[in-house]
């Protein structure tokens, strides 16, 4: 031990003038050590907080949001985060999305909402609640009807804008009923809007088709053309003018019967007016006498009914002389059991095919 004390002196004190290096090279097990003793772990320390650090900090992404949390498409998130991409933080989407689903949306209810108008996540979630609750005690709507209100073409769109229960106040009663305004998105951008000029232009068109001013039909007429515009009145009258070789008084007439036709589209209009005339062969002056029949959907109604009349028939099991009108006008339970169930021994399946027709299907006659 003495002669090592003796070897490395004169090594210690020669290192007090020349660089420490040689001292680090003489003795690394010491120096070295401590080093890595002292060093490295603070570099792991600071390494594996800032790897932390990272995984915390990572931005809010709203199309992510989107698509793992209002359930849109990857495609659809794209589209709609641009309109929403100032959003940093879930809060404000999450307060917006509570709200809506205490209406009754489902997952796919929201999704499509969403889809249709992401700008509503940014509104304030007390501007929500106070629209929904406008719609539920000033105009009445139940929660399922405010829920179809969203789901409406548009009516995303009118929630998010403005609280619409004053607009709805008014053309709810007006028009009858809530499911009146099920209509085309062009046409319930108009008839949503509540300007005086608007309601005078409307009043002025109803009138050009002489119904008394104080009539039920009258009011349905301003409905009907609340719905459009003039131009598109016009030619409505003048395609069932010409479609049912009736004059425009004849045509007046009947349309003072069933305004609603009115804001029928011409396409369907058309595929109606040939099945009554050409498959069931109704006369068009009988069609004229019943318009309400070309307000009846045709693949879920019509078509259906006709099919059962025509089984039937063919059975000998109803007269020829059965009212084709007087089919289609009852309510479903009562055409069934009329109908079908009366003649169920007679004709085991005909409550299914009837079905199948229903949902689009067109079976042979069984």
């Amino acid at each position: 031990m003495l002669r090592l004390q003796n070897h490395l002196l004169p090594l210690l004190r020669a290192s007090s003038s020349s660089s420490p290096v040689h001292l680090r090279r003489l003795i690394p097990s010491t120096a070295a050590a401590s080093s890595s003793s002292s060093v490295h772990p603070n570099r792991r320390l600071h390494s594996t907080a800032a790897a932390r650090s990272t995984t915390t900090a990572t931005p809010f992404s709203m199309e992510d949001y989107l698509v793992d949390t209002c359930g849109l498409t990857a495609a659809q998130a794209l589209k709609a985060s641009k309109n929403v991409s100032h959003l940093k933080s879930a809060t404000k989407p999450d307060a917006v999305l509570a709200i809506l689903s205490g209406v009754g949306l489902s997952g796919a209810d929201l999704a499509a909402v969403f889809a249709a108008e992401p700008r509503l996540l940014c509104t304030k979630a007390p501007s929500v609640a106070l629209r929904v609750a406008s719609l539920r005690h000033r105009v009445g709507l139940s929660d399922p009807q405010i829920a179809s209100l969203l789901l409406l073409p548009g009516g995303a769109k009118g929630f998010h804008t403005c609280d619409m229960a004053p607009r709805l106040e008014f053309w709810i009663p007006f028009l009858g009923s809530f499911e009146m305004l099920d209509l085309e998105e062009e046409q319930r951008d108009r008839q949503l809007e509540p300007r005086e000029e608007r309601l005078k232009v409307i009043v002025q068109q109803a009138e050009k088709l002489r119904m008394p001013g104080c009539s039920w039909a009258f009011k349905n007429a301003v409905g009907a053309v609340a719905r459009s515009n003039e131009g598109i009145v016009n030619a409505r009258m003048e395609f069932l003018s010409s479609s049912l070789g009736c004059s425009m008084e004849k045509l007046r007439s009947a349309v003072c019967k069933c305004p609603q036709i009115l804001g029928l589209s011409e396409s369907k209009l058309h595929s109606k007016i040939e099945f009554l005339v050409g498959k069931v062969g109704l006369e068009p002056d009988y069609i004229l006498q019943r318009p309400v029949l070309l307000t009846y959907s045709l693949e879920k109604r019509l078509l259906p009914r006709h099919y059962v009349v025509e089984v039937l028939l063919v059975k000998g099991l109803i007269k020829k002389t059965v009212d084709f009108y007087g089919c289609v006008c009852v309510s479903n339970e009562d055409f069934v059991a009329r109908y079908i169930d009366h003649h169920e021994n007679a004709v085991p399946g005909l409550a299914d095919a009837y079905a199948a027709v229903c949902s689009g299907k067109l079976p042979a006659l069984v």
